[in-house]
């Protein structure tokens, strides 16, 4: 990690560690509305109440189906958007597309409307398991939280949340959910990504490339790495990804309840 980052800075100055930004954030705003809309949706449904204090109690098993059918829906209605990103980010020096655009109509030119969904499946293969853990698992640590709050300080009043955890817990919480979905999920973001740079002309001094078509299906991709990586290339880049994933995690859950409990005060 630490070369990589003497390199993006020598090669491509302070704004490399920023390639791939706008489409990122083109993605992961649909991303976060779609997911905590269809959440809030599917644990409504399960709950059989719009409460968060309800939906905290849910069964767990419930809670992970419903993270992970959230994760599907974002994941399909913002995935174009994350395939630009990885490429904008992969490509390195000398530039393969200037631009957004320019990588956007050049995939749509030679791969068509499929092209901009390269790698969805193992994608969504991912993100099944990956959403579940995030939002079951973070879920499962305020429950514990709440539980050890009501043991240890049966009085404190030191928080207006009505689930009684303050913002420094729930961003443990947040980030204890992100790390463990991160670790676990990770051999398959590999995959994900390896679809996702298919046929990208990169300079070789940035690694292999991976050629058009270079594997059939997600199974025989985990089985070639395996093959001529080992064990090691399916966890390859784990640093730098729980290093990102984790207190994004964190911020995104701290954020979103935070501001839901504020419009819900303001509402009512």
């Amino acid at each position: 990690m630490i070369q990589a980052t003497k390199d993006i800075f020598r090669e491509e100055g302070l704004p490399g560690f920023w390639r791939g930004n706008v489409p990122a954030l083109l993605m992961v705003m649909p991303y976060t509305a779609i997911q905590f809309t269809v959440l809030h949706r599917m644990k409504t449904y399960a709950a059989g109440s719009s409460k968060t204090e309800v939906h905290i109690q849910l069964n767990p098993y419930l809670s992970y189906i419903s993270g992970a059918l959230a994760g599907c829906a974002a994941t399909v209605g913002s995935y174009p958007f994350d395939l630009l990103r990885t490429i904008l980010a992969s490509q390195g020096e000398p530039k393969i597309y200037p631009s957004m655009r320019s990588a956007f109509i050049d995939i749509f030119q030679t791969r068509g409307f499929r092209g901009l969904y390269a790698g969805l499946s193992p994608t969504l293969v991912e993100i099944i398991p990956y959403a579940g853990l995030q939002f079951g698992t973070y879920d499962t640590f305020r429950r514990w939280t709440m539980s050890w709050n009501h043991r240890h300080y049966p009085n404190s009043g030191a928080t207006n949340r009505k689930d009684g955890l303050s913002s420094f817990q729930l961003l443990l919480c947040g980030l204890a959910a992100g790390t463990c979905a991160k670790l676990v999920c990770h051999p398959l973001d590999v995959v994900k990504k390896r679809f996702q740079i298919e046929g990208l002309q990169r300079h070789p001094r940035y690694g292999a490339r991976v050629e058009q078509d270079a594997y059939r299906n997600m199974i025989d991709a985990l089985r070639r790495i395996m093959k001529s990586e080992g064990t090691a290339g399916l966890y390859k880049g784990i640093i730098p990804s729980t290093v990102k994933a984790a207190p994004a995690g964190a911020v995104t859950f701290l954020a979103f309840d935070t501001i839901s409990d504020w419009l819900l005060s303001i509402s009512s």
